[in-house]
């Protein structure tokens, strides 16, 4: 989760590398807004949907969909001098959740990307992580044409927990995407610091 830098004189630099992860369900926008706040080109694993996956790849919605990520997408940006975030896009079709557990091992966070005309498809994500107590706000990915609700109404409509931030965004947009990156750090460094607290009270 960090990693060190030296400087030209060969001391330490207090430079700080997290990783986050962006999940939700499939053809919600996760490749496109790693690709989008990504500071260098993403790394992608997208291949083309075929007739053998029109059995286990539910396309309503996103017919217009002709890739999916079948491993990861990875980007990296800088909030802040000495401040930078690795970005791991994981896919979002059941059969790949297995490379969930190693994507995850040392992730301070995660964005879970929701999209309100699919909304259930991000319940899966959403226990991933409440279930295994990794921090992560809700990013709610507005498209052209889609009714628009409150960030409340997500909040009701996924039972999440209380104080579990839900943001509405642009996936597209990359000041979109850094302020929902930047809601994500804020929020959990206030959850790690209250766990620190408690394990020493």
């Amino acid at each position: 989760m960090v990693s060190e830098a030296l400087d030209a004189t060969g001391g330490e630099t207090a430079a700080l590398a997290l990783k986050i992860l962006v999940a939700g369900g499939f053809g919600v926008g996760k490749t496109t807004l790693v690709g989008a706040v990504s500071e260098i080109r993403p790394l992608r694993t997208e291949e083309l949907l075929s007739e053998a996956g029109q059995l286990v790849d539910d396309t309503d919605g996103v017919d217009q969909k002709v890739t999916t990520t079948v491993a990861m997408d990875f980007g990296r940006i800088t909030i802040r001098s000495g401040l930078s975030l690795y970005l791991f896009g994981t896919p979002g079709q059941d059969r790949f959740w297995f490379l969930w557990d190693e994507l995850s091992q040392g992730a301070l966070g995660a964005v879970v990307l929701a999209d309100t005309r699919r909304l259930e498809d991000c319940f899966p994500a959403v226990d991933y992580f409440e279930h295994r107590h990794i921090p992560f706000v809700v990013a709610v990915n507005c498209f052209p044409g889609a009714r628009t609700y409150g960030a409340q109404d997500v909040s009701r409509a996924l039972d999440l927990d209380q104080g579990t931030p839900v943001v509405l965004c642009d996936a597209r947009d990359r000041d979109s995407g850094k302020e929902v990156l930047i809601r994500l750090v804020e929020y959990a460094g206030r959850m790690h610091t209250a766990r620190l607290l408690d394990s020493v009270g």
